[in-house]
């Protein structure tokens, strides 16, 4: 497996990714929960990619401002219709800062791993409070491993399931290092995909406990986009901070 590089993933699938995960049902679950979540804005979105969200956002009426750590995303996202609207500062979700205070902040899709260690991904969240108004809310999308998951070994299992396309992540975890290597393999009538990853996983206690450090707090966790409960079998979360 590559060694961990916060940028490699967006470079690669940065000309696919839209046809990979674009338009779907869960997609729109979550721009109808961050619109609500939002206000009047703007939102700021760490690793806005393709603007998966972020155009979609921003066609309800909302401005919506930008971190991304790869320049082939924001290549890609400069030719999607609208996206010439919207800011986008390049670098790291560590010390990239756009000097503007935000109702909302997002960082989707499990990106809140990208960070490569513990101490990086603490700074994440500090620097996200830094742009938060009183009262603003910092929302993350995060897998979460199960016990099959952490056995020793390689480990397959579905990601996405759509009526036209499968995407199945075979993984292997290093508890010693909370290092979660990833293969994922999309299928559809397209062809076939595959792509490698490399993740500085955190628990969702784990994550509760660097939000509290950044002065946030925990307002809301999910199973999902949709409201769904979380639960000991969950294996993803959505999760509402705010600054007091």
């Amino acid at each position: 497996m590559p060694e961990h590089d916060p940028t490699a993933y967006g470079d690669k699938v940065a000309n696919r990714y839209d046809s990979l995960y674009g338009d779907s049902a869960e997609t729109r679950a979550a721009v109808d929960r961050l619109a609500a979540l939002a206000g009047d804005g703007p939102v700021l979105e760490l690793g806005i990619g393709t603007g998966r969200l972020a155009i979609p956002l921003m066609e309800r009426g909302l401005e919506v401002h930008g971190i991304e750590a790869s320049q082939e995303m924001v290549r890609a996202l400069a030719q999607n219709a609208g996206a010439a609207e919207i800011p986008v500062w390049l670098g790291d979700f560590v010390s990239t800062t756009t000097e503007h205070r935000y109702p909302l902040a997002v960082l989707a899709f499990n990106t809140i791993f990208a960070p490569a260690s513990q101490q990086e991904q603490v700074r994440c969240f500090a620097n996200v409070a830094a742009h938060l108004k009183p009262g603003g809310r910092f929302v993350v999308e995060a897998y979460v491993l199960t016990a099959g998951d952490l056995a020793p070994g390689w480990h397959m299992r579905p990601r996405t399931v759509q009526d036209d396309a499968v995407e199945l992540q075979i993984g292997s975890y290093d508890g010693a290092e909370q290092r979660m290597s990833r293969v994922l393999v999309h299928l559809s009538d397209g062809g076939v995909n595959v792509h490698a990853a490399t993740d500085r996983y955190a628990s969702p206690g784990e994550l509760d406990l660097m939000a509290e450090l950044a002065g946030l707090r925990r307002e809301a966790r999910w199973a999902g986009w949709s409201g769904e409960t979380f639960t000991a079998a969950s294996d993803r979360h959505v999760s509402v901070y705010e600054r007091p």
